[in-house]
């Protein structure tokens, strides 16, 4: 096989979650550049744009309510005619203090978070394990490897992320369903907004320690994306790969 074909997803059906978000919508452009016919599954119409970007799919659905998340999978693969690649690029995060955290702020991080992206996972596998054959690319964090600050619930959804991706990929890779994680650095999405744009002393001490010397991009993650769902991932199961600009190795 050519370098070019290792990274062809010519005929491929994917489907991306949070793709009207900035991760999500690099993930769609990037999946779609490489030849994937795309699904985009959102709450916002952010969705319906990102899908248009691409001449994609798109399904509104919040994937907190359990229901929708179901019905939204359904549609979105019945649009596809079948599932070849899911992409879990969806979730929030409640900033503050771990005394002033309210439990229903920690219930619907973990809701949006952890629990979804298994029933996500669960729903795909449901079709690519019987068929022996399928990649499934979840989003982890920084978070997965450290507790970070005045973020305790994203830290302890997105460590469970990290765990589960590593379970799924035990049980699914003798059945040719590889499932691996990316776990983004510092992005200048709206998600980190509450640091890059709301923190400028937390936001310049995150740059401080980037080898990279500048915050990410939410197009950065291009390359992990379509690596992890291509050919060339075949026998890569179970990783979790930091797009961190170094942060991790210093």
């Amino acid at each position: 096989m050519t370098a070019p074909d290792l990274f062809d997803l010519s005929g491929r059906r994917a489907l991306v979650t949070g793709g009207g978000g900035g991760l999500g919508g690099a993930i769609v452009e990037a999946l779609a550049g490489a030849g994937a016919h795309v699904a985009v599954l959102g709450r916002s119409a952010a969705t319906d744009d990102a899908a248009a970007r691409v001449d994609g799919i798109a399904v509104r659905g919040d994937l907190s309510d359990r229901d929708q998340l179901r019905r939204g999978f359904a549609e979105a693969v019945a649009g596809l005619g079948g599932l070849d690649v899911l992409v879990t690029s969806h979730g929030n995060v409640h900033a503050a203090p771990a005394l002033e955290l309210g439990l229903d702020d920690w219930d619907d991080t973990l809701e949006v978070n952890l629990t979804s992206v298994f029933e996500l996972c669960r729903l795909a596998g449901g079709l690519m394990v019987p068929r022996g054959a399928g990649k499934i690319v979840t989003i982890a964090s920084m978070l997965s490897f450290q507790g970070g600050f005045g973020a305790a619930a994203y830290a302890a959804s997105k460590g469970g992320v990290a765990q589960l991706t590593k379970a799924l990929a035990n049980e699914w890779a003798p059945h040719g369903v590889n499932v691996n994680a990316i776990a983004p650095g510092y992005v200048k999405t709206a998600l980190n907004r509450h640091i890059w744009q709301n923190n400028p002393a937390r936001s310049e001490a995150v740059l401080a320690r980037l080898p990279a010397g500048r915050w990410g991009e939410p197009g950065d993650l291009a390359g992990a994306v379509v690596f992890l769902a291509a050919a060339a991932s075949d026998y890569v199961h179970g990783i979790v790969l930091p797009v961190d600009g170094g942060w991790l190795a210093r």
